[in-house]
């Protein structure tokens, strides 16, 4: 029965390390991709090592923020399957870091976890 356990044990820590592990890779690929070009502002969210639930609202704020103050990145059209449809073409936005920047630099979260981000974001241009 120990072996049982002791073998439960160890594939619990073989997921958890690999859970860790993908996120890492993520977060590092993410950072490549900002540094190299200009991506969408997800991309520059996850750079800073965010959770997937931070990334997603501080995303949405700063493309809020973008619209107000008319900031516009490149635009870019991608093809996605949508609702079963194949090759649903897209427009999206692609920004640079320095972009981003002046973006968050007028982006006033109320959230601590937001805040870092934020102060993430302008650090990296």
């Amino acid at each position: 029965m120990a072996s049982v356990t002791a073998r439960r044990a160890l594939r619990d820590r073989v997921r958890a390390n690999r859970a860790a592990s993908a996120e890492r890779r993520t977060v590092a690929q993410a950072a490549r991709r900002v540094r190299t070009g200009a991506r969408s502002l997800v991309t520059h969210v996850i750079a800073t090592g965010a959770d997937r639930k931070t990334v997603e609202g501080v995303a949405d704020a700063l493309r809020t923020v973008a619209k107000k103050k008319g900031a516009k990145g490149r635009r870019a059209r991608i093809r996605r399957t949508f609702q079963g449809v194949k090759n649903h073409t897209l427009t999206v936005f692609r920004y640079t870091r320095e972009q981003v920047a002046r973006i968050a630099a007028q982006y006033k979260p109320r959230k601590a976890e937001y805040k870092a981000v934020r102060a993430a974001l302008i650090a990296a241009a």
